[in-house]
């Protein structure tokens, strides 16, 4: 998925949030996606490196 997709679905969450009052699930949900991007990322260089390493 392209980063800028993740910038709409943060977008619409933080409209939700403001008209329903959730600024901290928003704020905490904008973590985990941060943490869940950087595991992924992390993850891909692990496998490009382990391929490498076989092919």
């Amino acid at each position: 998925m392209k980063g800028y997709l993740y910038g709409i679905y943060a977008l619409i969450i933080a409209i939700v949030s403001i008209f329903t009052g959730e600024i901290v699930t928003f704020i905490m949900l904008g973590f985990i996606l941060i943490s869940l991007q950087n595991i992924h990322s992390t993850l891909k260089k692990i496998l490009e490196v382990n391929q490498k390493k076989i092919g």
